[in-house]
């Protein structure tokens, strides 16, 4: 399911839908500045942001949601687990061919009491299924073959639920690597037993990170939680090798946008009886900052999905907050100059009471999406209320699943009225051109290949229909023929909505 900006069933997200400023039937010319535009073969373009972008006419910017599918690894709620969580995204492993996954805040209160801290492991073929394998790591009365990993150095246990698996590195005990803010890093051979870096210090956080690895640039990427304006904000290391971090500092936080937002998007939900009801509604504490922010590379640029924590009121010892998260979406090309997309609306939003869902209160986001195919799948924590209400859920928080259309996080859309999107120049390197489209019915879409004196010398046959992965053809000219040209591509679209565009040999 994907939805459109404008469209939201309940009143306090309706308050949200801010239409997206001034695409929509003008002509929009991107500035110039993407003089070293390229278009690599195999890395599909997005239209996030303005990269590449030299004129759009008559399109309007849509931001989708992904299609949730409920919970997927549950609390084990008889050994006195109310929550599970993660921050993390499962990692497939190509010599085992299975994926594995780590949790966190899933410690038994004994284990917890004892200073056991642990995560759970978990294993699928199919990224639904989740197994518990009996790793024998910790010994547990009550549970003897269970799934805990846990840690041991400097005289401590330590949770390994920021993960990310490296096949880049010729080490094989070093694949699997783990951030450990603010204490260190680890690795593994196999994600199930980990030793710390003796030598490499930690990046200061406080109690949230992500972590991700893009493959493309070698690069590690950490986020972590520190103060900032209005709260919570969001910091980034980076490493190349693992071993030397580089801390860039603040790069993201919310404003005073933000705060006007968030007061009507708080009491659009207090009004708002199909949503789970918040324990504390206290005005004079009202306020939005970011709990963290899972940060990766996404083909051709970096995503962030900022958990926006909404805070309603005191908790009940007043040392924090009672309140509600909302997921969002932003998007850099360089980590530290960010765009907020979608008018701030939510990407993944609450769910109505009565479904059975756990993501009515509490949603934040993984460090990474796994890419299934044509989909896009997001593993992230679901919970039920923040503060402890009245009548209290043992089953509490877990983690669960949305899917979206691969490359559909944002799309280009026309209407009966023709619209078109003209590229930057680049150097032409692919001999097919591919689009991820949806011409709905009567609707079309035509590519057109210029040259630098913006001459057509190419032109597609329109194609019409759904497409995640539509190959175009050719009724004048060929782009076999312009590699290594300067081109600029132009699109043409009716009654059809563009996500993506990519070339391959």
């Amino acid at each position: 399911m994907q939805v459109p900006q404008a469209i939201r069933v309940s009143q306090w997200t309706a308050i949200l839908a801010i239409l997206h400023p001034a695409l929509a039937g003008t002509i929009h010319q991107a500035h110039a500045g993407d003089t070293d535009f390229r278009v690599p073969t195999g890395e599909r373009q997005l239209f996030l942001d303005d990269h590449g972008i030299a004129k759009l006419e008559n399109l309007k910017r849509t931001m989708r949601q992904p299609d949730k599918k409920g919970a997927v690894i549950r609390p084990n709620w008889h050994l006195g687990v109310s929550s599970v969580q993660v921050r993390t995204a499962p990692v497939w492993d190509p010599e085992e061919t299975i994926f594995k996954f780590w949790d966190c805040a899933a410690t038994p209160p004994d284990l917890h009491a004892a200073g056991k801290a642990c995560s759970g492991y978990y294993e699928s073929h199919d990224g639904l299924h989740w197994s518990q394998p009996a790793l024998g790591q910790i010994e547990y009365e009550r549970w003897p073959q269970n799934n805990y990993i846990s840690l041991v150095a400097r005289g401590r246990h330590f949770r390994t639920d920021y993960v990310v698996f490296d096949p880049t590195d010729p080490d094989p005990s070093r694949r699997y690597k783990c951030a450990l803010p603010p204490t260190g890093f680890a690795v593994s051979p196999d994600g199930r037993q980990w030793r710390m870096l003796p030598d490499v210090a930690g990046v200061p956080s406080s109690d949230e990170a992500n972590f991700s690895f893009d493959a493309k640039a070698k690069l590690f990427i950490l986020t972590v939680k520190r103060g900032g304006p209005h709260g919570r904000s969001v910091y980034l290391a980076t490493s190349r090798d693992f071993q030397t971090w580089t801390d860039h500092g603040l790069i993201f936080h919310a404003d005073d946008r933000d705060q006007e937002l968030g007061r009507e998007t708080i009491r659009a939900r207090f009004s708002d009886p199909s949503f789970q009801p918040l324990v504390a509604n206290d005005p004079a504490r009202y306020n939005v900052d970011v709990y963290n922010m899972g940060v990766f590379r996404y083909e051709s640029l970096y995503i962030g999905m900022p958990a926006m924590y909404h805070a309603t009121g005191p908790s009940d010892d007043g040392t924090n907050t009672d309140g509600f998260h909302l997921i969002q979406l932003a998007c850099s090309r360089d980590l530290k100059n960010w765009i907020r997309l979608g008018s701030r609306q939510p990407f993944i939003g609450p769910s109505p009471r009565g479904g059975g869902a756990y993501d009515l209160t509490g949603m934040i986001g993984p460090s990474n999406v796994v890419v299934r195919g044509d989909e896009l799948w997001f593993y992230y924590t679901s919970a039920k209320y923040r503060r402890t209400p009245a009548q209290v859920d043992t089953d509490r928080c877990a983690i669960s699943l949305a899917v979206l259309r691969r490359d559909g996080f944002i799309s280009l859309d026309a209407e009966a009225t023709t619209g078109q999107l003209t590229t930057k120049p680049f150097a032409l390197k692919g001999d097919q051109l591919f689009v991820n489209v949806v011409a709905r019915k009567g609707g079309q879409l035509l590519a057109e290949v210029l040259d630098v004196n913006r001459k057509v010398v190419a032109t597609s046959t329109p194609i019409t229909g759904d497409h995640r992965r539509g190959r175009l053809n050719w009724n004048h000219g060929d782009i076999s023929d312009l590699k290594g040209n300067m081109v600029s591509l132009r699109f043409t679209l009716r009654s059809a909505s563009l996500y993506s565009y990519w070339f391959d040999d």
